[in-house]
């Protein structure tokens, strides 16, 4: 006959509870708008960072690195929430632009904040948008190089 383990049920309880937060936390990190799905890879050489951002262009998308993250934005141009600044939806008065008759489709800002894993060289970092995917190589930081600076003790 096996012992129940009530404490071993209150930790699994802790980590159901830390996943389901962890979900609802993707999706309340852009208020207001749409996260965005990232793949975060280490090797040896560096971070990569792919970001799906279909349906913007390489103008409508904003990539800013600081010491602990890599924060991705991305904003339609023309009407926020179309990206067609002379749309109109079906039951607004028709002007000379296109009348949407079904929007299903959000067209909406989506920004994410990316914690890195490593160290990275902030002036080496490259982007490219192909596809509707946005990679962004961050080679990381040498051992050598921990951004501090030796000072002598004479």
């Amino acid at each position: 006959m096996s012992r129940r383990d009530p404490f071993g049920e209150i930790e699994e309880l802790f980590e159901r509870m830390d996943r389901e937060f962890e979900k609802l936390g993707d999706s309340l990190d852009t208020p207001g708008g749409r996260t965005v799905p990232v793949d975060v890879i280490e090797d040896a050489e560096a971070v990569t960072v792919l970001a799906d951002l279909p349906g913007f262009t390489a103008d409508e998308i904003s990539v800013e690195l600081d010491d602990e993250a890599l924060t991705v934005a991305a904003t339609p141009a023309g009407d926020a929430e179309t990206g067609d600044a002379d749309a109109v939806v079906a039951d607004e008065p028709a002007g000379d632009g296109p009348q949407y008759h079904r929007r299903e489709r959000r067209r909406g800002s989506a920004s994410r904040r990316i914690p890195l894993p490593a160290a990275v060289e902030p002036d080496a970092a490259t982007a490219a948008h192909d596809d509707g995917v946005l990679t962004v190589t961050l080679p990381k930081r040498s051992a050598s190089d921990d951004g501090g600076h030796r000072i002598d003790v004479e």
